[in-house]
């Protein structure tokens, strides 16, 4: 468990200011973690819904249906829709290793640069397959 711990000096060693670039950094740091937990609860919202589960869990949908005593927790008892709920943050612990790598290489603000361009991608792709129909 972490401890936090009170380090006794002169604070008028440190002249940093809060700039407008330190704040919007910040801001894009919390934003960043907002959209995480965002993109997390809408995959746990859309996996409890009919038309989804028709169509990409049809067992656990069948099971749904047919079993209306169960309790609301034990509905979606399947391994491979809690791996898909969970892929997200599979996918971001398998990529903070990467990251690592890739920030010793290249350094930090390229990393950045590159992550929010292909957010920004993807964004832009998902954005554009709302009217998609297959």
């Amino acid at each position: 468990m972490a401890v936090g711990v009170a380090i006794e000096g002169d604070g008028k060693q440190y002249n940093g200011k809060i700039t407008k670039f330190v704040l919007l950094s910040c801001m894009m740091a919390a934003s960043g973690g907002l959209i995480f937990g965002y993109d997390v609860g809408v995959s746990g919202g859309v996996s409890s819904m009919d038309p989804f589960l028709k169509k990409f869990f049809p067992g656990v949908y069948r099971k749904m249906k047919e079993e209306s005593d169960v309790s609301n927790y034990c509905k979606f008892d399947s391994q491979l829709l809690t791996c898909f709920t969970s892929s997200l943050y599979i996918a971001g612990l398998v990529f903070s290793f990467v990251a690592a790598t890739v920030t010793r290489k290249y350094g930090r603000k390229p990393s950045i640069i590159i992550g929010g361009l292909s957010y920004m991608i993807g964004a832009a792709i998902g954005g554009a397959l709302i009217t998609f129909t297959y």
